[in-house]
């Protein structure tokens, strides 16, 4: 299939001291700067790009895509995060239900898990079976390859979580209403599974860490650290430059001219 990249995942975490609040966000405010800078690239040069965001539950997907997106623009940064399968979509060829998500010229994707549901989840919870996951398995390469030649920038993200780690997120979901809601059925009946999810990870990286389409892994105890680091990383695999912008004055305001209105607004009452 051809060279392949060997990527090996770290259970043990060595522990950094804390990230102070205002570290991170002094540093998160530079790298939205830079954010910045990437999306006009894209636009004015009509790149393609794809990011793919997996790892277990409870990882950090979510919180790091947050981190990526909160400052540009949703129209070029575009999120996507697919339901179940319909009956229908159970039907079609496997990779159908992604491909009209695949970036345009001028725009960033970001799948918050993706086709990789196959080779993860569905494998261990029995959605699927073995020969589906082995076609998969065969198959994506292929896949992704097509995706390259076609001029897509394609990076694959796994966020690595120890079990302590995740439990304490888990039950931190539990607790914070807030939160309640990112905790699925899946994730209680996979909680047990850590074993099977392993081994489906391993045999993952084994078929689908190429040359062309490398598994970039990231250690996720710190948060912050992880959104940190993942964010330096990809702007770091697309070459980039600033694009020059004219600066903008504001005009001369004239108001005054209109006098105030009588109509009864209905104010919100001000708690706050």
């Amino acid at each position: 299939m051809g060279s392949k990249k060997k990527t090996s995942v770290a259970v043990d975490v060595e522990k950094n001291a804390p990230l102070k609040t205002k570290e991170y966000e002094n540093e998160l405010r530079r790298l939205h700067v830079e954010l910045v800078k990437l999306q006009q690239w894209v636009v004015a040069k009509g790149l393609k790009v794809c990011i793919v965001f997996e790892g277990r539950d409870g990882a950090g997907k979510g919180g790091t895509i947050k981190a990526i997106t909160e400052r540009v623009s949703p129209r070029v940064f575009r999120v996507v995060a697919l339901p179940a399968p319909t009956d229908k979509e159970k039907s079609q060829l496997y990779f159908q239900r992604y491909v009209p998500h695949l970036p345009s010229a001028g725009e960033i994707v970001i799948f918050d898990r993706s086709w990789y549901n196959r080779a993860g989840v569905e494998r261990v919870m029995g959605f699927c079976t073995e020969e589906q996951v082995e076609k998969f398995l065969d198959g994506t390469p292929v896949m992704e390859k097509a995706m390259v030649d076609a001029g897509i920038i394609l990076l694959k993200y796994w966020l690595e979580v120890t079990p302590k780690e995740q439990e304490r997120r888990l039950r931190d979901r539990i607790n914070d209403g807030r939160k309640i809601w990112k905790l699925s059925p899946m994730d209680i009946k996979s909680f047990n599974l850590w074993d099977e999810y392993t081994r489906a990870r391993d045999a993952m990286f084994e078929a689908t860490d190429t040359a062309w389409a490398p598994w970039f892994v990231a250690r996720s105890e710190d948060k912050k650290r992880v959104r940190l680091n993942i964010i330096s990383h990809l702007l770091s695999q697309i070459p980039y430059k600033e694009i020059h912008v004219e600066k903008v004055d504001l005009p001369k305001r004239k108001i005054g001219k209109v006098k105030p209105t009588k109509y009864p607004f209905r104010y919100i009452a001000e708690k706050f």
